[in-house]
């Protein structure tokens, strides 16, 4: 596999050495002795890498798999949370550059979707294209409609966030917690509820959706509009049952689905 570059002239990126080391935007669940692409996975808002743990077992040798540790969470509690689309998508797009020695492919849910979009456009401005783009549980850009709980109280917020699935909402009744995990996940609304481009700009990079058949915030039809964000016969679709967190008792078939792609 080779980072296909776009035809029109854009500035050139040169990739510092490949970074094998602790860091602290990128968890390396399992690392490869030669790997040859990474698949760099975001979270959805409030999520935190270790929704990847159990995947690099079911990857094939050749993918490395770098899980996204947003900050003001985990081991990164003490930074400040990011609440601006354009300013988590150029950290990451930023400590992603060391490790662009090798291609590259990305995989966000629901929020990281979007993230994991904006940072493939940044790729794309300095003429690196991932090898795919895929989404999962999100709407397209374009199509979203906020929430507006960003700034509600607590209690709207986490009943928001329950509504969506039995993936871990408990601990947000655990009062001790709820202290701790609020900030982040009140960071992650603000982020993605301000996130609204009514233009949004296509990439040359195919994109592959994911949802979930039961799943409420994502109507087909708007997760279908990712097709208008790449060229034709780039895009394509695939469900699962389950609800927004159908990813978790699916993961199987899911990663299965994605290494496939990834060949």
């Amino acid at each position: 596999m080779t980072l296909r570059r776009p035809t029109t002239a854009l500035p050139p990126v040169t990739p510092a050495p490949a970074h094998n080391g602790p860091d602290r935007w990128f968890r390396v669940h399992r690392a490869r002795t030669r790997p040859a692409l990474r698949l760099v996975c975001f979270p959805h808002a409030g999520g935190t890498a270790g929704l990847f743990h159990g995947w690099p077992a079911r990857l094939p040798d050749e993918v490395e798999l770098l899980a996204v540790r947003y900050p003001g969470r985990q081991d990164r509690l003490a930074e400040p949370c990011i609440d601006a689309m354009d300013a988590m998508a150029d950290a990451v797009t930023a400590a992603l550059a060391p490790r662009l020695d090798l291609p590259v492919a990305l995989f966000g849910h629901s929020m990281g979707s979007a993230v994991a979009y904006e940072v493939t456009r940044r790729l794309e401005a300095r003429g690196l294209r991932p090898e795919r783009l895929l989404v999962s549980g999100r709407v397209a850009p374009h199509r979203a409609r906020p929430d507006g709980v960003a700034d509600g109280d607590d209690a709207a917020l986490i009943a928001t966030v329950r509504g969506l699935g039995d993936y871990q909402s408990e601990v947000y009744l655990i009062p001790e917690l709820r202290e701790l995990l609020l900030p982040a996940l009140r960071a992650d609304y603000r982020l993605i509820e301000s996130y609204r481009p009514d233009v949004p700009v296509p990439v040359c990079t195919p994109i592959t959706a994911y949802t979930g058949r039961d799943d409420a915030t994502c109507p087909e039809e708007a997760v279908r509009a990712w097709a208008e964000l790449t060229g034709a016969g780039r895009f394509d679709l695939r469900s699962f049952p389950g609800d927004h967190f159908y990813l978790v008792p699916n993961e199987a078939p899911l990663v299965a689905d994605i290494s496939a792609r990834l060949r």
